[in-house]
This record gives structure tokens, sequence and C-alpha cells, in this order.
């Protein structure tokens, strides 16, 4: 894996990579838009749900590891390896396996996910020229919320007119194209000699201090730090604010609240880059998701003041989405510590995924607008807190 930066950004990867990104997030998108035919086929809405949850879980519990993995094998290995086994798992779900075969599938394509996700953005920062960085990375972070919107477009259209099978069976052949497709295309994978400067620990010191290296370095862990706190409070308030709102109002929130988080990431985040640094744009969404949440509480139970409130909360947040993967390239020049980074990212991303929804569920059924004000600003602050204890540290060359 070269470190050298790229003399000019080769766009038609960067946008390729991005494509094998969508495919990677239809692995969770291609069940959640279509929940209730696969309920009504695989015992019901409990049973599907873990159909949905098993890959976020491997993420969660493997997601360093994948870090180190990409830096044994190589990006390129790894990122063409995870897709030839998404297109093999989902050409075998094609044949509607009964619910043990399908559950073990889907713990397989967790591996596959997870794979594509963190050896993804290496590679683009690899290809991606310093001036082009913010854009390549912002990019990359919009893969999960462009995908479940294609897919939400999608799915119920191919369901309609092949069955569920013809859904799977799309995606195998959508998989297989993007790692026929980047394997010719992706710089090959080259062994780079660790610097004298990044002490990680060799293989024989065992993979739990190789974990505790990463969490410890405040330029790996960085990213990851700022990024737990995010998808926390995202995934969170996309579920259940919709549904504090009145009916008529439903759509524009559920759907425009990712929707702007993208827009406002691809434009004035990476215009917002060319004079601050990564972290202090992620510091800023923050700082404007916390005002913003406070706005929402002042106005709770005016629609289209809610409305409004939420959609500048979403906005803000996604500074924060396209920031913290900028600040991958931008924290780390080696591409063993971006991949690390990414790792890292992808660990506490699915943390954050997880316990994030459960906890705003519980704080609105108790106190309504103040537990959402509860849950929001505490996790802002403690987000803009973490990157600035991590800043501390840098300085005094911890």
């Amino acid at each position: 894996m070269s470190d050298a930066a790229a003399p000019r950004t080769n766009f038609l990867i960067v946008f390729t990579i991005w494509g094998a990104g969508l495919g990677a997030a239809a692995q969770f998108a291609k069940i959640s838009v279509i929940f209730a035919p696969m309920a009504r086929d695989y015992g019901g809405a409990a049973a599907t749900s873990w159909l949905v949850s098993v890959v976020g879980i491997v993420g969660l519990i493997f997601g360093t590891t994948a870090g180190l993995l990409v830096v044994r094998l190589g990006p390129r290995r790894v990122l063409v390896g995870g897709l030839m086994l998404g297109a093999a798992l989902s050409a075998f779900q094609a044949g509607m396996p009964g619910y043990g075969w399908m559950l073990a599938s889907r713990v397989a394509e967790g591996a596959s996910q997870l794979a594509i996700v963190v050896a993804g953005p290496v590679l683009i920062a690899e290809v991606t020229a310093p001036r082009h960085n913010g854009f390549a990375m912002s990019l990359w972070a919009s893969f999960f919320g462009v995908s479940f919107a294609a897919s939400a477009l999608i799915a119920p259209v191919l369901v309609a007119a092949f069955g569920i099978a013809g859904l799977f069976a799309a995606h195998a052949a959508y998989m297989a194209v993007f790692a026929a497709l980047l394997w010719p295309m992706l710089p090959a994978d080259h062994s780079a000699d660790r610097p004298a400067a990044a002490p990680w620990p060799r293989p024989r010191e065992g993979l739990l201090a190789q974990h505790l290296a990463i969490y410890r370095s405040p330029f790996v862990a960085a990213p990851a730090a700022g990024f737990v706190f995010y998808t926390l409070m995202f995934v969170a308030l996309v579920t259940l604010m919709p549904l504090q709102m009145p009916p008529a109002l439903h759509g524009w929130v559920s759907e425009g609240m990712p929707l702007i988080a993208i827009a406002v990431s691809l434009t004035l985040g990476v215009q917002i880059l060319r004079w601050l640094s990564a972290v202090r744009l992620v510091q800023l969404g923050f700082a404007l998701a916390a005002v913003a949440a406070l706005s929402l509480w002042l106005v709770w139970g005016e629609g289209a003041a809610m409305t409004v409130a939420l959609l500048a909360l979403a906005g803000s947040l996604g500074l924060v989405q396209g920031g913290s993967f900028a600040a991958i390239a931008e924290l780390n020049r080696t591409s063993e510590d971006r991949a690390r980074a990414a790792g890292a990212i992808a660990q506490l991303g699915n943390l954050g995924t997880a316990t994030g929804t459960p906890l705003l569920t519980a704080l609105i059924a108790g106190q309504a607008a103040t537990g959402v004000l509860v849950f929001s600003v505490p996790l802002c602050l403690g987000g803009l807190a973490a990157h600035q204890w991590m800043a501390w540290r840098r300085t005094r060359g911890h």
C-alpha cells in the first residue's frame, strides 16, 4: 500500500468504489425496505429483525479486526474479496433457503459488508489528491443514505416483478459487476514496512494489543471517537422523529433528514474544508446540531417549525458525517493507519447504530420533547469534547 499522496485524483476509481459502497449498504437495505414480505416468509417481525441487525453486529465485534486484516492483506484484495463474497451470498439467498441458513448467510454477509466499508475509504484516499480529499471522503460518507434511498425506490419494483428472490439475484449481479470492474482498476497491493515512528505491535504480541494500540492513538482513534456520537444520534432521530410529527409532515421528515444531511455534506461541508480542518468541521457540525436540538425543544408541537428544526439538525450532522471520514486521511498519513482508523469507525459506528434508537425510545416515552433534548445535546457536546481531547493529546505527543 503506497503512502505517497496521489498527484491527481482518479475520479473514475473514486466513483466506482463509491458504487461498491452502495452495494455494501444495500446488504442492510435489501431486507429493511421489504421488511413486511420478508416477515411473511421468514417467521414474523421478530425473526426478520435479526436478519437485519446481525449484519451490524458483525461490524460491532470485528470492526477493528477488519482494519488489521486490510493492513495484512491489502485493501484491493479485501475490497474485491468482500464484493465477491457478497455476490455469492446474495446468489445463495436468491434460492430462499430456510431461516437458519438465511441467518447464517447474513452473518457471513456482515463480514462481506465490513470488508468493503473498511477497505473503501483507504483506497479512495490512495487515489485522491490532497485538494480533493474533502469531496472524495464526503462522497464516500454518503453511501449509506444514498443506497437506502435508491433501494426504497428500486426494491419494491423488483419484488413486484420477480419476487424477493429476484431482488437478491439483482443484488448478487450488482456486487459481481463491481468486483469485476474494480480488480483491474485498483492499484496493486504492496507490502510496506512500518515506519519507526509508529511502533505498532507485532502479530505475536496478540490481537488485543493491536486493538489497544488503535484506540490509544489520538490520530488513528480520533475519527471514530467523534463518529460514534454521530451514529448514536442520527439513526435514532431519523427512525423515531417522524413518529412525533403530524401525518402530513411524516414524509418531509423521514425522507428529508437523510437527504439534507447528504446534500449539506457534499456542498457546504466540502466548501468549509477549504478553510477548516476536518476535525474543526466535525466540531462545528456538533455545535450547530446542539443549537438545532435546542430549537427543536423550543418549538415542540408546532409541526412546520419542528420540521425546519429537524432538517437543520440533520444538515448540521451532515457536516459531522463528511468531516469524520475526511479526518481519516487528514490525521493519518500511511495507508496502514488509515485502515486501522476505518476499522475503528466501522466498529464504533455500529455500536452507536445499535444503541441509540433504544435509548431515545425510552427517553421520548418518559419525557417527550425534553427527552429528545436530553438525548441530543449531551451527545453533541460529547462529540465536540472527544475531538478536543484527542487534539490536545496530539499536541502533547501522546
